[in-house]
């Protein structure tokens, strides 16, 4: 399925997120919430897992994955340190103490091999380069334990006519969403070594998001 190209290069991607951390809770309530709830869900996670969240955002998922992994260890990371203060700030509203928030990037992640039994990535793959893809999936596969688990969400391409809306607004004004444009990653994750992938589309408000989990 033919994607968008990708407008924002990654200076850009930290500097639009940087100026939509303070309301980017409002948008991901109306628009993504449903698609994250669902994907918590097919995630599975088990208390006392190593868990790794890139593109941890203001914590919108990571507040939730900590509560539901108490014994375990979970770790967030972002590109963009606005959101990161967003998600700390989060944080600290729980009585939560087992988590780390760092600045992160996807392309190098700085975590030993075979560390996670679960890797959870949500918007963040409708902002790269369709070219960069397999760079960041193999990071990706790298950290991951064996048979271990991705979840991923992303805006993608619309199902229905009525879905269309948001990808029309892209090709208008891409800053409008941030530079998320609609991707398909399943093909990308079958070629680079990914298992048991299981897609499922989400839509809410018109703003089609994939969820997609696999294995290593």
């Amino acid at each position: 399925m033919t994607m968008l190209a990708s407008k924002l290069d990654r200076n850009e991607v930290v500097q639009v997120y940087t100026g939509k951390a303070a309301v980017y809770d409002i948008w991901g309530t109306r628009t993504e919430a449903r698609a994250r709830e669902r994907a918590l869900e097919r995630a599975q996670l088990r208390d006392g897992e190593a868990v790794l969240e890139v593109a941890v955002g203001t914590g919108l998922m990571f507040e939730k994955i900590v509560a539901a992994n108490p014994a375990g260890r979970n770790v967030g990371i972002d590109l963009t340190p606005a959101m990161l203060e967003r998600a700390q700030a989060r944080m600290t509203r729980t009585a939560a103490k087992n988590y780390e928030l760092r600045v992160g990037d996807a392309y190098r992640l700085d975590f030993p091999g075979a560390q996670f039994d679960l890797l959870v990535n949500n918007y963040m793959f409708d902002l790269l380069p369709e070219a960069d893809f397999p760079r960041v999936l193999q990071e990706f596969r790298r950290v991951l334990k064996p048979s271990g688990r991705l979840v991923l969400i992303n805006m993608t391409r619309p199902a229905h006519w009525y879905d269309g809306f948001w990808e029309w607004v892209y090709r208008v004004s891409p800053t409008t969403l941030a530079g998320c444009r609609g991707v398909v990653l399943s093909d990308a994750l079958r070629a680079n070594g990914f298992q048991n992938l299981q897609r499922e589309y989400v839509s809410q408000l018109g703003f089609p998001s994939e969820i997609i989990t696999a294995r290593v």
